[in-house]
Order: structure tokens, then sequence, then C-alpha cells
């Protein structure tokens, strides 16, 4: 619980010397059907300290927990194993308190770690370069946008209907400032991405195409025949994956004509967390893009005595330059997260990551196998890692909300995902990782059914 020692004096006195009236005068740019008018309904006004704590503890004794529960939700945050020793090395003090590393002489360890990152999210991406990390993965989203526009000299964006929603909608807030054309769409329940559909959006005035792999239902577009198609037009590929370890699987998207590819690490090393903070991934295949990137660049180098040693080689960000030169207004990076994702790949080694993502696909595989013998299911897809979508004849808001009451986490309802759009409602997206045991797939098919019928 936080402290607030300020006094009607004090925030007196700040106002005045910001040349506001009152504090509302701070918030006059958010819309006014935003902002409250009175109390939260339902908050007594004012109660002791302890009776405060003990009524958040009966609050949070109604969470049901992912480890406590059989848990297929997905949807762009992922639940994998992260072993202690993750936890143990980024709360030594050196990383846990260190900031920006500024001072090169005295940040060495951090340096170093950054740059060990950004090594290994440029060869899981298939890129040349990658950039110190990101805030997470809808934020490097728009960041891969603004790029592609400044590179292109182009204002037309156009985004998978498969893209997340979540991230699109981030791109149509920023694109808002910018004043970006975006061409949106949503997807249709059908097994393959529809690349010809997209393909088609496709013209002279657009930037980039922005496209998620594997998409938003869990199918693996074809990206070398969008990529090509975007380059013929002169457009970028930006692609997005929310599921770094699928990339232990698939083919790499910069193997595959991408020339942007940002992502959400959070599933290496990095928990649920309720929502965050988790840890945005860039990089890009060709490296004279470099100095277009957000963010900030590690680079190797040697001392005055010849020895091995580390700096900050590019920082585009606007602390350090004339701001109206800066490509992004970043001014920082998820430092403590980047370090969970950089000792969790290092542990996982190359054939960790790929022996990680083939038991991954393994269970999805058995679950997708025993869902479609469940009466009124049907497995949408072809081919997917370790997501799929299943389409269940009825609302699937409705069936996951009575799963969760039976202690089942059953999926994300793509009704959720995706309010208003009636054709979707039926879909569930299923989650499957090496948490996942076999009877935990058994439980989940057991009370679909029981509420199927």
């Amino acid at each position: 619980m936080r402290y607030l020692p300020l006094t009607d004096a004090d925030r007196g006195a700040m106002l005045e010397k910001v040349g506001a009236s009152s504090i509302d005068d701070l918030f006059v740019d958010v819309p006014e059907e935003a902002r409250l008018t009175g109390p939260i309904h339902g908050l007594p006004m004012h109660a002791s300290e302890m009776a405060v704590e003990k009524h958040m503890r009966r609050l949070s004794k109604k969470n049901l927990a992912a480890a406590d529960a059989p848990f297929f939700l997905g949807a762009g945050a992922y639940r994998h194993h992260v072993p202690a020793s993750v936890d143990h090395i980024i709360q030594r003090g050196e990383f846990l308190t260190a900031y920006t590393p500024y001072q090169p002489e005295i940040a060495q360890g951090t340096l170093q770690m950054l740059f060990e990152f950004q090594s290994q999210v440029a060869r899981l991406y298939g890129c040349a370069v990658a950039n110190a990390s990101m805030y997470d993965g809808s934020t490097a989203c728009w960041e891969a946008v603004a790029m592609a526009a400044r590179i292109t000299k182009r204002d037309r964006v156009v985004l998978s209907g498969a893209l997340h929603p979540h991230y699109a909608e981030v791109v149509r807030t920023m694109a808002k400032f910018t004043e970006d054309a975006i061409a949106g769409a949503e997807p249709a329940l059908q097994s393959a991405p529809d690349n010809q559909g997209l393909i088609a959006r496709i013209d002279d005035k657009t930037s980039c195409v922005v496209v998620q792999y594997p998409d938003i239902l869990g199918r693996l577009p074809n990206l070398q025949e969008i990529a090509d198609a975007a380059h013929e037009k002169g457009a970028l590929l930006v692609v997005l994956n929310t599921e770094p370890v699928a990339l232990g699987a698939v083919k790499s998207p910069g193997e595959q004509g991408a020339d942007i590819v940002v992502g959400e690490g959070q599933a290496i090393g990095v928990g649920l967390q309720f929502g965050g903070p988790y840890l945005g991934l860039f990089a890009v295949r060709d490296p004279k893009h470099v100095r277009q990137m957000p963010g900030r660049l590690c680079g190797e180098t040697v001392d005055a005595e010849g020895k091995r040693g580390f700096v900050l080689t590019l920082s585009t960000r606007e602390q350090h330059i004339r701001r109206e030169k800066a490509t992004s207004n970043i001014c920082t990076n998820s430092g403590l997260c980047a370090l969970a994702f950089s000792v969790h790949m290092t542990l996982l080694g190359e054939k960790g990551l790929r022996a990680l993502a083939a038991e991954n696909h393994r269970l999805a595989c058995i679950a997708a196998d025993r869902l479609a013998k469940v009466p009124g299911v049907s497995v949408l897809n072809d081919n997917f890692f370790n997501e799929f979508t299943v389409r269940i004849g009825q609302d699937a808001r409705a069936v996951v909300r009575k799963l969760a009451e039976d202690g089942v986490l059953a999926g994300v309802s793509l009704g959720r995902l995706f309010p208003g759009n009636d054709a979707l409602a039926d879909g569930l997206l299923v989650a499957v990782t090496e948490t996942t045991t076999e009877e935990d797939i058994e439980t989940l098919a057991s009370a679909l059914e029981g509420a199927l019928s």
C-alpha cells in the first residue's frame, strides 16, 4: 500500500508552480466521458489501513491462479515453466538496482547482458540487428509501423485481419497523432489465413503490412508470399510474434522476407504477472535500417588497453538528440525483463529451445485431437504450434465463464477479443504449453462436453 504524504498546502504549491488552478486542469486532455465525476461506486470514503489490508486480502482469495487449475489461456500471454535460477540471477543486487547504463565504465555487466540479449533476439528472429528491448509487444508493434513510415515516406498501413485486436488498437490510437491511414480488418473463421485478401489490400501508398505469426487464431501464414507482394509495391513487411517459443519449431520471420520483426518476449523468462511488466522485442533484417530503429542499441568495442568492452552504440531517443530528429520517445527499456529473457534463453540453449517447442506442439496436438472428439466441437486449424481455435456452436464467452466457475480456465473466447462480431462468437482460442498435463487436457474435454450438453 502506498503512503501519500502530501498535504493540501503541498498540492496547492505545486499547482501554482505549473500554472494550474486545480488538479482537474491536469486532465483536460482526457475525454470528459472517461473522467470520474464523483467517488467510485461501492467504495467507502474512508477506512483504516488495517481494514483496507484485510479487505484486499479477501478480494485476492477470489483469484484463480494459473498454477491452481487446468490452464489453457493464451492470446499473447503464455504460461511456461520459468526455472528458479532465472529469478535467483535477476535478484542479484547489481542487476536488480541497476538503471540505464549511462556510464559504461561502471555498467559493463548490464551492457554485456544487453549485448547478449540482442544477439539472442536477432538469431531467434532471423534478423541482422536487434535493439536492447522495448516496453512490450504492442508498443513495439506501433514503433515498427512508425519506422516503416520513416523509411518509405508513406502513410498507409495495412493490418492483417488476424492481428491481435489489442495490438491493432494500439496502432490505431498512436496513428491519431501521426495521421497515418490504418487499413484494418477482422479474421474469418477458416482453417488457413486469407493471404490473397491481405495482398489485395496492398497498394503503392502502403508503407507496411503488419502480420502476426502465429496469428491470433493460432494459424501459421506463408510470410514469404506476403513479403514478395509487399516488396513489389515498395512496402515493408512487419511481422509480429507473441509466442517466441514457436520460433524453436518454425522458420523465423527474417528467413521468410520480413523487414522488421517485433514481438512480446514474456513467454521466455517472464511470468504472467497479472499482465505485466512484459518485454518488447524489436529487430531488423537489413542493417541499413539500423539508424531508424527506436530505443537503444548496445555494441562491442575495445578499451584503451585493447580489452573487450561494451557501450551504448546508438540511442536514437529524444533525451539524447533534438526531439524533431528523434525516432522515438521511448526513454528506457524493460531491462530486468530483458535479463530474465536472456538468462532463460541461455539456460535453454538452441537444443533446449527446440526441445521445449517440440513438447509444446506435441501436447497441443493431443489436445486438438481430444477436443475434436467432443460432440459439438470442431477444430479450425490445419496447422498450428501450441495454440489453436475450436468452434463450439454457441456463445463461447458464456461457456468460458461456466468452466471458470468449475475451476477450469478453458481458453480465450473470440467474442471477448472481437466484441460485436457475431461471426466469431462461437470461437474459442485454446493454448497448450509444457505446463499442461494430459490429465488437464482430459479435464478440459470432459468439462467442455458437460457444458455443451
